[in-house]
């Protein structure tokens, strides 16, 4: 449950060039998150939305990394990794977060990360329905919002 409204505020993309990258795998759950950012990035009149499919959570970094030398002002990274009977859950989680947050930092690029890390499919499901807890959405707030403060930084 949401303890406040910032992500229901639509503030304006307008300028803005925003890359926004789905995970293939768990697809019934990552179109949901692509719907709600795509939904968001519309209401905030985004210049330009550049939109990449990657085959998991695992190959977003790499992609991420390709949209920020192709000019983008931020990228909305969304997937869905569901735990399961093994590791594979905590190791693939771990690598996208670690390499999302090391493509910010090394492009000054704004990521947004909108991966969904759940132990169970209803609360990914719960996650990616439309709506304004969509986490894609808030994904792409958070997107827009960082690469605002950035530019207004100079």
């Amino acid at each position: 449950m949401r303890t406040d409204d910032t992500a229901t505020d639509v503030l304006s993309a307008e300028g803005l060039r925003i890359g926004v990258v789905t995970a293939l795998f768990n697809g019934s759950i990552t179109e949901g998150l692509k719907e709600g950012a795509l939904e968001y990035l519309s209401e905030a009149q985004a210049d330009e939305v550049f939109v990449v499919d990657a085959p998991g959570a695992f190959e977003l970094p790499l992609i991420a990394a390709a949209l920020t030398r192709a000019g983008v002002d931020a990228v909305v990274c969304l997937g869905a990794v569901i735990e399961g009977d093994t590791d594979h859950y905590a190791h693939v989680a771990h690598r996208a977060s670690e390499g999302l947050m090391r493509v910010q930092i090394d492009t000054g690029i704004p990521i947004a990360f909108g991966i969904l890390t759940v132990r169970d499919l209803q609360d990914a499901e719960i996650r990616s329905a439309a709506g304004p807890d969509n986490k894609g959405r808030e994904a792409a707030h958070a997107a827009v919002m960082t690469a605002l403060t950035l530019k207004a930084i100079g």
